[in-house]
């Protein structure tokens, strides 16, 4: 059984992330359901998606105001390393390593998605950015001072969106 199912609460409303977000979701349940031949490339399938994944949402925070170290970010990063650390495990012939990290894969994403992507999301949304051409159309609301650590301007407006 998959770890993470493609759900309506997972939607941002962000169609470029949204899409992002749902190959992420079958591409995890790919690997959670791959056999024992199949489970590394599928892995390293997944590794690539995640890069490519958290360079575009890096982009788009650098774009936005976000300071370089934020915790978003560094999440990204965290996450990454540890992916990687599986591969290397996968590739020694330590399968059960990568099939436990997917198993957890899922419930991380899917709060990640539901708090930091959705802060990140509506942040995008107030600042007039279109993602696909990376221009901001309301360089106003923009942050005076960079964004930094996880309580952020756009994680207090996303708080006070949410319960509005």
């Amino acid at each position: 059984m998959a770890s993470l199912e493609w759900t309506p609460a997972l939607v941002l409303d962000l169609p470029v992330m949204d899409a992002v977000h749902e190959e992420f979701v079958a591409l995890l349940g790919r690997v959670e359901a791959a056999d024992d031949a199949r489970l590394c490339a599928l892995w390293d399938e997944l590794i690539a998606h995640t890069q490519h994944h958290f360079d575009q949402e890096d982009h788009w925070m650098q774009t936005t105001g976000f300071a370089t170290g934020n915790c978003h970010s560094q999440q990204h990063k965290v996450v990454l390393a540890v992916m990687r650390e599986g591969a290397t495990k996968g590739a020694q012939g330590d399968l059960d390593t990568i099939r436990h990290m997917a198993a957890e894969l899922g419930p991380w994403f899917s709060h990640h998605a539901q708090n930091m992507d959705a802060a990140l999301a509506l942040h995008m949304r107030r600042a007039g950015l279109d993602p696909v051409s990376g221009e901001v159309l309301m360089p106003e609301a923009l942050p005076a001072e960079p964004i930094t650590g996880c309580g952020g301007a756009c994680a207090e407006a996303f708080a006070q969106h949410a319960t509005a």
